[in-house]
């Protein structure tokens, strides 16, 4: 039997520029949910690529705000109203490179492309369908299909097992210190892109890049086989 490969990409920070909407909406929120002024988006870092919740309670703790589970709860349910809302009147285009190279690895029949997301399906489908993804013929694992959550490695085992390939024959595609992580722990190699967080925090990762342009499917192979 043919060797197969698989390429997994995040979706926000990787497909398209979504931090500044979701910081735009974060911060929309806790201002109209709690009264909070005075977040910007360098306070949601430390919560890229965990969830909406790890999100949340990022910019919170940063304001010394102790958030209940009800309170992220709503908050999360509220950020991404807002977010789709958002998405809606500003549609976002895929960065560079990310519809190439996707369409690159679907073309060949040694490869499998997957979709692997902490977000939601109805937020994460949003910004695939804004970006022209062609997600209904890929593998899409989003973080209803989870219980843990990034830096944990079961997203990307998971993209890995239903696109049906050895997580060591895997490149995943992240913009976060904590997917490098869930990617290095799935035993896949990584390559992070700078599109949400400098280069010096993705140093963990195989490969760091400024832009997926730069990114081909022969320096993919050449990165799994080492």
């Amino acid at each position: 039997m043919a060797k197969l490969y698989g390429l997994i990409f995040d979706v926000d920070g990787v497909i398209a520029d979504t931090e500044g909407v979701n910081a735009r909406a974060s911060i929309t929120m806790f201002e109209e949910l709690f009264g909070l002024k005075g977040f910007v988006r360098a306070d949601f870092e430390k919560g890229l690529g965990r969830g909406a919740a790890a999100y949340v309670r990022a910019a919170a703790e940063v304001h010394g705000f102790n958030m209940t589970d009800e309170q992220v709860e709503a908050a999360t349910g509220m950020r991404q109203e807002k977010f789709l809302a958002i998405l809606a009147e500003e549609p976002l285009g895929p960065f560079e490179g990310v519809l190439e190279l996707m369409r690159a690895a679907m073309a060949r029949e040694d490869f499998r492309v997957a979709i692997a997301t902490s977000g939601t399906r109805e937020k994460s489908e949003a910004v695939l369908r804004s970006a022209n993804v062609p997600y209904c013929e890929l593998t899409y694992i989003t973080g209803s299909d989870v219980t843990k959550r990034k830096p944990d490695p079961e997203l990307f085992l998971l993209a890995a097992e239903r696109a049906g390939v050895d997580p060591a024959l895997c490149v995943v595609i992240e913009d976060a210190p904590d997917g490098v992580a869930a990617a290095k722990a799935a035993g896949a190699k990584c390559i992070a892109v700078t599109n949400s967080t400098a280069a010096e925090k993705l140093a963990a990762a195989d490969m760091v890049v400024d832009s997926l342009a730069e990114v081909s499917i022969d320096r993919v192979l050449r990165l799994i086989e080492g």
